[in-house]
């Protein structure tokens, strides 16, 4: 983090009114446009991306009309309207082992879950059902024809669009496509994020501290965030305070990356150059946003490159990053529809303080009550330079601009961290 900036002031020295965080949103959103290019990966190692490309199905899925039970096949209008049936038993189908034969009224066959239906057979009854004697299976009235059979195709149709462009392949997706008989699919490449913090009095981890110096806290979670997200992060490390190595700095990020993060030196002291540098290379966006913590923030562009100047505390970083820096990448990479993540009602088991004017991000710890109810209480002291406070939470506590204290027992909106990822 830097020292030399109160990045939660009232006031920062650029001109116009901070932007409601709605709003900043949209102006960034619309601001982005997906990268270009696309690779080629084995489905193992595509885990996390986006598709470049429909996948169209080559197979039906199921490939062939199966069981959806151990149990019985036979014909459907062998079933009884009342009392009961006996059918003769012929043979057995399993999976990979199929009956050969057919089956004719009067008959049926012991088939397994997923096993192959025998020709002549539409219905199955679940062995639970049925009263075993001998060759002979007894069924009972209550069936219905056409029960626990999976069609052929009935999950994914032959010649049909399985996964469309831009679905982000989680592990549900790497199923589908292995389903498939897929081994390579084409996504888009990873956006490229160039990082740095600004500070004379920053070390990185591994060097000796002196009178007055810190440690850079905030290339590690801006990093483990881009990490996260799936980004090619390009670390810059910590630069000085001095205008011409900002503005070399800039010049090298945006040659080499699609968007830029920078941590620091974007409020009004006289050692912050981040701010004046974007205004004299770059075209400049907004300056502030309505939101605590993290109310002065710098939007724009460095020559082909998103910028996002965020403030100098830790806190400051981590909440302005997912509140607007995450779903810019997530349009970046190519990400149908990014926006803020999931919110959900809980209420508060704490007092919280709160003045009207902007939107405020807690931290908070969310659990369930012993009767069902999500309730959850603030981290202890909410200062924007406490990262501990983000460490012990694990969800944002969300008060809207309008609001004020929030009594023990209110009801809150609050922001899991799993959502976020």
């Amino acid at each position: 983090m830097s020292s030399k900036t109160n990045t939660d002031c009232c006031a920062d020295g650029h001109d116009g009114p901070a932007l409601k965080l709605s709003e900043a949103l949209s102006r960034i959103l619309a601001a982005v446009k997906p990268v270009a290019g696309c690779e080629t990966l084995a489905v193992r190692s595509a885990l996390g991306r986006l598709l470049a490309d429909d996948v169209v199905s080559k197979i039906n899925v199921p490939s062939h009309t199966n069981s959806a039970m151990d149990g019985y096949a036979f014909i459907g209008a062998d079933l009884p309207a009342a009392g009961e049936t006996r059918l003769t038993v012929i043979g057995t189908s399993a999976a990979g082992r199929p009956f050969a034969g057919e089956v004719v009224p009067g008959q049926c066959v012991r088939i397994m879950t997923g096993a192959p239906m025998p020709v002549g057979a539409d219905t199955v009854v679940m062995q639970e059902n049925v009263t075993r004697d001998g060759d002979t299976a007894i069924v009972g009235a209550g069936e219905k024809a056409g029960q626990h059979v999976r069609q052929a195709g009935e999950d994914i149709a032959a010649g049909s669009v399985a996964l469309s462009a831009g679905t982000h392949l989680m592990p549900a997706e790497i199923g589908i496509l292995g389903s498939l008989g897929v081994g390579e699919v084409s996504v888009r490449r990873r956006p490229r994020v160039a990082f740095f913090s600004t500070g004379d009095e920053l070390r990185s981890v591994g060097e000796p501290l002196g009178e007055g110096q810190i440690y850079d806290s905030n290339r590690y979670t801006i990093f483990s965030m881009l990490t996260r997200l799936g980004v090619d992060a390009l670390d810059m490390g910590v630069i000085r305070d001095d205008r011409d190595a900002v503005a070399q700095a800039f010049a090298k990020a945006a040659a080499e990356a699609d968007a830029i993060v920078t941590s620091g030196g974007v409020s009004v002291g006289d050692a912050d150059y981040v701010a004046e540098t974007l205004e004299r290379t770059g075209t400049v966006g907004f300056w502030k946003v309505a939101m605590k913590p993290g109310r002065p923030l710098a939007f724009g562009r460095i020559g082909d490159a998103l910028f996002f100047g965020l403030p100098g505390n830790p806190n400051s970083v981590m909440a302005t990053f997912y509140q607007l820096v995450q779903p810019a990448l997530q349009a970046l990479a190519g990400m149908p529809d990014p926006g803020p993540p999931l919110m959900m009602r809980a209420v508060s088991s704490s007092a919280l303080r709160k003045k009207p004017g902007r939107r405020e991000f807690q931290r908070g710890v969310l659990s369930r009550s012993d009767d069902g109810r999500l309730i959850v209480h603030k981290t202890g002291h909410q200062g924007s330079g406490v990262l501990s406070s983000m460490a012990a939470a694990n969800c944002f506590i969300v008060l809207p601009e309008d609001s004020g204290p929030v009594s023990e027992g209110d009801q809150v909106t609050v922001q899991p961290f799993a959502a976020f990822v």
